[in-house]
């Protein structure tokens, strides 16, 4: 008995060992792999140019470079760029995201995901079909989940990106109990004990964060969320942002916002999508708002993004706003 007890006890040990070799070599493995090369938000679409120019390309436009929520005008998803099959060579296959569509006679239909294949970090969603109707259905049913995975890596990469030159703030942990990697190029516009407008000016206008806690509850959880989101950025918006002598920094009033349930932090949060405008200044942009529960400390913490940026693309500015926002820790 005392025997078989050695025996698995060394078995178990020889199994342990091997499994953490397995890890080793597969955490220099991908240590060892070239980093993923590609601005944010541009996707790399593998396809033949025969299926790029039918049904499945225009399966593949209407949902990857669908047009992006909350923005004053027209921008996609994500900038698509297509690559014949006998191009996805060399510096090519290191995109960090990546969809590769196969059309196989015969073949069966499938879908999957390639993590760090040819580089890292990096993501490839995979859809073949024996028809054009199959890969289209593939597309259609899997576009969702494919698209939350590419953000969410590009999300990581814009704050790794961040993480490399950041302002120090501490008045953030001070004042309001919460730390953001900001970039270095952001400068408080205003700071009073529990509200912060923080900005940076780009080309063509400005870039804005505004920070602020009220009461828990301010925000209600029924059919009235999106009017008391409006209710509560507007009354902020009116009373902290200088606006020239005529008008108000308030929600656009005709059109409505988009509203979503997150987590941030571990904490539930309403994440609203919208355009602010100066009424009678013809002055507007896409704001983000997240509004989270800090039950903890019977608050409401409020982190809100803002462009000023007339006539040219605001895509990449609100969602480095987003990634920024999204670094939040509560202490």
């Amino acid at each position: 008995m005392r025997k078989l007890s050695l025996a698995i006890v060394c078995l178990l040990c020889i199994f342990s060992c091997t499994e953490e070799v397995k890890k080793e070599k597969s955490q220099k493995s991908q240590e060892s792999m070239a980093h993923s090369n590609g601005r944010i938000n541009h996707l790399s679409v593998v396809v033949d140019n025969e299926l790029w120019n039918s049904s499945v390309g225009d399966t593949i436009r209407k949902y990857f470079g669908a047009e992006v929520p909350g923005l004053p005008q027209e921008e996609p998803l994500f900038t698509l760029r297509q690559i014949p099959m006998e191009a996805f060579t060399g510096l090519t296959k290191q995109s960090r995201i990546f969809l590769w569509i196969k059309k196989e006679d015969g073949g069966e239909n499938k879908y999957g995901l390639l993590k760090n294949k040819f580089s890292n970090p990096q993501i490839g969603a995979v859809i073949s079909g024996a028809t054009d109707d199959d890969i289209t259905t593939l597309i259609q049913e899997k576009h969702e989940m494919i698209v939350s995975k590419y953000k969410s890596l590009e999300t990581k990469e814009k704050q790794a990106i961040i993480k490399k030159s950041l302002e120090r703030i501490p008045q953030l942990q001070e004042k309001l109990g919460i730390t953001l990697n900001i970039p270095s190029a952001y400068r408080i516009a205003i700071e009073e004990d529990k509200f912060f407008w923080i900005r940076k000016n780009i080309k063509h206008g400005s870039m804005n964060l505004m920070i602020y806690e009220l009461p828990l509850g301010t925000v209600t959880k029924d059919s009235n969320t999106v009017s008391s989101i409006i209710k509560m950025r507007d009354s902020i918006g009116t009373v902290k942002i200088p606006t020239p002598e005529v008008g108000h920094f308030i929600t656009e009033e005709a059109y409505a916002p988009y509203l979503y349930e997150i987590e941030l932090d571990n904490r539930f949060t309403f994440e609203t999508k919208g355009t602010w405008e100066i009424k009678d200044r013809f002055m507007a942009g896409p704001f983000v708002n997240y509004a989270i529960e800090d039950i903890a400390n019977n608050r409401l913490m409020v982190l809100e993004g803002f462009v000023f940026a007339p006539s040219v693309s605001k895509r990449d500015n609100m969602f480095e706003l987003e990634a920024i926002i999204k670094t939040i820790k509560f202490e």
